[in-house]
């Protein structure tokens, strides 16, 4: 993990990423990130939007193509089909240009945009592995300055892009400030937790079911044990959690009881999460429902 990753504010699972999005990932061998992208992929052909996959350059076409394989359903395999998904390589992107600069790029992506909403789809988005720098030869300070200043991209929500960073290619002060540059910061597996304490409010992360119940339960009681909370009620924030099975549910809906009595506490989250926790007793005062 990042030094400042833990505390990144547009920390999400994959799933949460939504059009307008412009997110770092992070990965390694124990945690590879295929299972992220294939999220990425599936989602993006589920909402009717072109997607782009610039993979590692490492990596021939079939070898991307059968990480994909994951998927659920035929979506992927029907994306391909007609075009609604397509591997290629940032080689590819920038001709008739042999070296890399953030205007041709911006200038393409720019262009690939305009091709998927004349083409009628809702979106385009792309994978990109930062593995390009190196296979191209391109210097990093200039690849940092474009993840700097690549925010006119995103402006109008219709683009969106994960910039994914193989740990073991990336010096890390490189891959600390990429982190920050991002606004949105994925979670490297799918099934993965994090729970960030601040302000009061404990921020659930990710996916809260059987294997990550002891997680949550011991971020629950360090909510609650906090010293020196701030004024005004405790807060659970639910608004990215995927999964919420029903043993972790539970732990929330007792949350109100176990709390001091001069502290309330009250729990963020979708109406599908609320449905839940009223139907496992939940007082339906404590539930901030968004959405």
């Amino acid at each position: 993990m990042l030094a400042n990753d833990e505390h990144h504010p547009g920390t999400l699972p994959v799933q949460h990423m939504g059009s307008g999005h412009h997110a770092f990932l992070c990965y390694d061998e124990d945690a590879p990130g295929w299972d992220v992208l294939a999220a990425f992929v599936w989602s993006g052909l589920a909402r009717g939007e072109k997607v782009i996959v610039f993979g590692p350059p490492r990596l021939t076409e079939a070898q991307i193509r059968s990480r994909l394989r994951d998927a659920p359903g035929l979506l992927v395999a029907a994306g391909y089909e007609r075009a609604q998904l397509e591997l290629s390589s940032m080689r590819e992107l920038i001709l008739p240009a042999r070296q890399f600069t953030a205007d041709r790029q911006w200038q393409r992506i720019v262009e690939e945009c305009g091709a998927a909403r004349d083409e009628g789809y809702t979106g385009l988005r792309t994978y990109i592995d930062m593995g390009w720098v190196a296979d191209l030869g391109a210097d990093l300070d200039m690849m940092m300055d474009r993840e700097c200043r690549a925010g006119h991209l995103f402006t109008d929500g219709f683009y969106s892009e994960i910039c994914a960073y193989d740990r073991r290619r990336f010096p890390r002060p490189v891959l600390e400030a990429m982190c920050r540059a991002h606004p949105q910061n994925l979670l490297p597996r799918l099934g993965h937790l994090r729970c960030r304490y601040g302000g009061g409010t404990l921020s659930v992360i990710g996916e809260a079911d059987a294997a990550t119940h002891g997680q949550l339960t011991l971020a629950l009681a360090e909510l609650l044990e906090d010293p020196a909370p701030p004024a005004g009620p405790l807060t659970v924030d639910l608004l990215h959690t995927g999964f919420l099975g029903a043993e972790c549910a539970s732990e929330l809906v007792r949350l109100p009881g176990r709390a001091p009595a001069h502290r309330s506490v009250r729990i963020r989250c979708s109406e599908r999460h609320a449905t839940l926790l009223r139907r496992l007793g939940a007082d339906p005062a404590t539930l901030d429902v968004t959405g």
